[in-house]
């Protein structure tokens, strides 16, 4: 099992979530952060005075998938949410030991 966590512009979010509706992905948790990476933050310019953004808003999006659905999941997530421009996002794809759903105690891929 793989656990997906990728990190997106936040106005990306409803079309990454309709394109992994459409690969057959069930379910994610969704998370709204800050952060920054290459971009560095922007400046801004409010009443006048100019002020700068260290920590830009983000969303972060958490799969738990399959081992087989994960490689299609990176690459929706990846083409859903790209805009071509700094500050679209990473991706990370971490190994998933277990998982147990609470309601039934299922275990592993059945509790996904």
């Amino acid at each position: 099992m793989k656990f997906v966590v990728a990190i997106i512009k936040p106005h990306k979010l409803e079309a990454v979530r309709e394109a992994l509706a459409a690969i057959g992905v069930s379910g994610m948790t969704v998370c709204e952060a800050k952060g920054f990476g290459r971009q560095k933050g922007q400046t801004e310019i409010y009443r006048g005075a100019e002020y700068a953004v260290n920590m830009l808003p983000k969303v972060r999006l958490e799969i738990a998938a399959s081992d087989d659905l994960a490689p299609k999941i990176v690459e929706t997530i990846r083409e859903s949410a790209n805009n071509g421009q700094i500050g679209d996002g990473k991706i990370f794809v971490l190994e998933l030991v277990s998982a147990t759903r609470i309601r039934t105690g299922e275990e592993g891929e059945l509790a996904l």
